[in-house]
C-alpha cells in the first residue's frame, strides 16, 4: 500500500484512463514525486488498468535531472534510473518520464484530450492557447519528437510558476502539489481549450456491409467511430495527414480513404501488389468506416479518437500536419517500436 496521495493517483489514473476524450490505449501518463522517486506511468500499459495491475515505476529523480541537465542520452528513456527492487514487475518507464521529472510540482498529468489535440493541431495553436489560457500559468511547445527533444524544449520554455503546457500536435500537461488540484486544473484547462463538436450524420451500414464482403474488413462495435467518414469536414481533415503521435503508432502515417466504387477487398489487393500490410482502419466518404478484423485494441481506441480529434477542429482552421520526416522519425524510433510491440499483443475484434 503507497501513501494516500500514491493511492489517489492509482484512484485518477484509471479515471482518466477510462475517458476515450481524455485518454486512448496506452497513451498518457502520470506521475508522482515522492522522497526523491519519481513514481511514472509505465510504456505501453493502459491508465484505465492502474487499479487492475501494477503499472507504475519507480525512477530515482535527482540522478534523473543530472543525466538530462548534462545533455546524457542516458534520460531518454530513463531505464537506467528505474529504481530495480522496487520495481518487481520490470516495467519500462514511460517515454515522456523526462517531461515530469522536468516539472517541478509533485503531481502531473499527462493527456491526449480531444479538445486539446484539436487546437494543438492548428496553425495558429499558440495563439488561440494564450488567449484561452490567458489567466493560467502555461506555455505552448511546438511539436518536437516526444522524449528528450520534447523535455529540451519544455526546459526552455518553463517558468517558475507554469503549471500547463499544451504540447503542439499533442496533448495537454498539468501539473500541481495535490492530486486533487491536479484533477481541478485538468478539467479547467480541458473545458478552456474545447471547441463545438460538428454532429456527423450515422453511418450507411448495409453500403459498409456491401464494401466489406470479401475482405479481412468487418463494420467496429462502436458506432461513434464512422464520424471521420460520414462528415465531409472530418473526413477532409482525416485525409489530411496524421495529426498528433498516436495516430501515427497505431494507425500509420496516412488515413486510407476509399474511392466511390472502390472496396476493402479493393484496397487490400493494392497493398498486397506493392508487399505492404493493409491498414487498421479504411474511411468510405459519406458511409462510414470499416476496420481490419485483427486490429489491435490500441488502433481500435485511436480510430475512436481521430473521429473526435477530427469533429472538434473547426472546419475552416488552417491545420498543421506532423511532417513526412517527423512521421518517419516517430516510426523509427526504439521507444515507439516498444510500444508498438506491446500493443500487436491486444486483439479489438474477435
Amino acid at each position: 500500500m503507497g501513501s494516500s496521495e500514491f493511492e489517489a493517483l492509482l484512484d485518477l489514473s484509471a479515471e482518466i484512463g477510462a475517458d476515450p476524450k481524455l485518454v486512448q490505449a496506452a497513451g498518457g501518463n502520470t506521475s508522482l514525486k515522492e522522497s526523491g522517486i519519481l513514481w511514472i506511468k509505465a510504456s505501453g500499459l493502459w491508465l484505465a488498468h492502474a487499479r487492475e495491475r501494477d503499472v507504475m515505476v519507480p525512477v530515482a529523480l535527482e540522478p534523473l535531472l543530472e543525466a538530462l541537465a548534462r545533455g546524457n542520452p542516458a534520460a531518454e528513456q530513463a531505464q537506467d534510473f528505474v529504481i530495480a527492487e522496487r520495481n518487481p514487475s520490470g516495467l519500462r518507464p514511460s517515454i515522456e518520464t523526462t517531461v515530469h521529472a522536468l516539472m517541478p510540482q509533485k503531481v502531473v498529468v499527462h493527456v491526449h484530450c480531444v479538445e486539446t489535440i484539436a487546437t494543438a493541431a492548428l496553425e495558429e495553436a499558440e495563439r488561440v492557447t494564450a488567449e484561452r489560457l490567458h489567466d493560467i500559468p502555461h506555455a505552448y511547445v511546438p511539436y518536437i519528437r516526444p522524449g528528450l527533444p520534447l523535455a529540451r524544449t519544455i526546459a526552455a520554455r518553463l517558468e517558475e510558476d507554469t503549471c500547463v503546457l499544451v504540447l503542439g500536435n499533442h496533448g495537454l500537461v498539468v501539473a500541481a502539489e495535490t492530486v486533487e488540484a491536479a484533477r481541478a486544473l485538468l478539467e479547467r484547462a480541458c473545458a478552456r481549450l474545447a471547441w463545438p463538436v460538428r454532429s456527423a450524420p450515422p453511418a450507411d451500414k448495409p453500403a459498409l456491409m456491401r464494401r466489406a464482403a470479401g475482405s479481412n474488413y468487418v463494420l467496429p462495435d462502436e458506432d461513434d467511430l464512422h464520424a471521420s467518414a460520414t462528415d465531409p469536414d472530418n473526413c477532409r481533415i482525416a485525409g489530411g495527414g496524421s495529426l498528433y503521435p498516436d495516430h501515427v503508432i497505431f494507425l500509420g502515417q496516412c488515413v486510407t480513404i476509399a474511392e466511390p466504387d472502390e472496396t476493402a477487398h479493393d484496397i487490400e489487393a493494392g497493398f498486397a501488389v506493392n508487399g505492404l500490410t493493409p491498414p487498421p482502419l479504411l474511411l468510405f466518404p459519406a458511409q462510414g468506416v470499416l476496420v481490419r478484423k485483427d486490429i489491435s485494441l490500441g488502433a481500435l481506441a485511436l480510430a475512436r479518437c481521430l473521429a473526435d480529434v477530427t469533429a472538434h477542429i473547426p472546419a475552416d482552421a488552417p491545420i498543421r500536419y506532423l511532417t513526412d520526416a517527423e512521421n518517419a522519425e516517430l516510426l523509427g524510433w526504439d521507444a515507439e517500436k516498444y510500444r508498438q510491440a506491446l500493443n500487436r499483443n491486444e486483439r479489438g475484434i474477435s
